[in-house]
């Protein structure tokens, strides 16, 4: 008898839950329209439950943590609860507040890609604003099916992911917000051909890898062209670009202070071992950065040297270069700076 009269004990709790969730927004219509302001609560992947509550009630979206896990236990959705940013509002009845946290529906966030972001930057990016996880972006932007569906040439999808403001929210796939991406830089790419109109059709993998460097070497827009004329006039000489971004691109390790024995180190990227392009982009570029690949400016130019104020000094000759060299950069750690740029 004992058993029956717990159990009946806990059926009664357990009703008067469902009467309180069930009859709250109509004892209390005010709340349904309360001027508070909603609550931005972000619920990362793995939360327990628990503490999803306990985060709930700390917010005043909920009275009791304990009421609030027995309400979900009873109605089956304790386990389905969705990860994400949603706009919660004080006063919504519990019931309705795990409808909506078990119905994936996050909130539609604005979210920038800087210009010359890499594809780990990218993924870091969209796992901090709470859209996917950076593991998951990675692993589809390096899948060759992923690769060759979207048409682009080459191991991955850095270069063409084009850097903009994009709406996503939670519950995108990798594959459709890369589709997104994929298709603005074929939009872009397609108008600034038409604008440069060349003589021939330029190679679109060369443009882009040659865009990221760019992209990568030089901050102000107005000088991109010259620094594209250089690479350009490089590449017709067969001399090496001798490009530091795309040396740090290929290390493992950069600890950010580059050094001539990463200038040494052989890599696929390391244009100052190699001549020619790399074997694909460094990063993915924006509009300035294609639109000067595709129509360099016209200059006799060889060598340029930062600096250090965002813009550079260009030089037509070895001599004119070591001195620019000499005057505006320190010598490499540990060692004189011999390099030619």
């Amino acid at each position: 008898m004992k058993r029956w009269g717990v159990l009946l004990l806990l059926a009664a709790v357990i009703s008067g839950i469902l009467w309180w969730d069930g009859f709250s927004r109509f004892l209390r219509p005010e709340a349904a329209t309360s001027p508070r302001a909603p609550r931005i609560v972000r619920i990362p992947p793995g939360m327990a439950f628990k503490d999803i509550a306990r985060l709930l009630y700390r917010e005043g979206l909920i009275s009791s943590p304990a009421s609030f896990l027995l309400l979900a236990w009873w109605k089956g959705v304790h386990h389905k609860i969705q990860w994400g940013d949603f706009e919660l509002h004080p006063g919504t009845p519990p019931g309705e507040l795990l409808r909506i946290l078990s119905s994936g529906k996050t909130i539609i966030k604005k979210i920038t890609i800087p210009e010359g972001f890499s594809l780990p930057q990218i993924a870091s990016r969209l796992a901090e604003e709470n859209v996917m996880e950076g593991k998951t972006f990675l692993a589809s932007a390096y899948d060759p099916k992923v690769v060759q569906a979207l048409g682009v040439d080459g191991p991955s999808l850095e270069g063409y992911l084009f850097p903009d403001t994009y709406f996503l929210h939670r519950g995108m796939t990798a594959r459709v917000i890369q589709e997104k991406m994929v298709k603005r830089f074929r939009e872009v790419y397609a108008a600034l051909l038409k604008e440069a109109a060349p003589s021939t059709p330029p190679d679109l993998k060369k443009t882009v890898i040659l865009a990221s460097i760019i992209e990568k070497e030089c901050r102000l827009p107005e000088e991109r062209p010259l620094v594209a004329s250089v690479f350009f006039n490089r590449l017709a000489k067969g001399m090496p670009l001798q490009s530091d971004p795309t040396v740090i691109y290929g290390l493992q390790d950069f600890n950010g202070d580059l050094t001539k024995k990463d200038l040494l180190t052989p890599t696929p990227y390391n244009t100052y071992l190699r001549s020619g392009l790399p074997p694909g982009p460094i990063a993915n570029p924006g509009r300035d950065s294609l639109k000067a690949a595709l129509k360099p400016a016209r200059s006799d130019y060889l060598y340029f040297v930062s600096k250090n104020d965002g813009t550079h000094h260009f030089s037509k000759n070895l001599r004119d270069h070591q001195r620019a060299v000499a005057r505006y950069q320190p010598p490499l750690k540990g060692e004189a700076k011999t390099v030619l740029r």
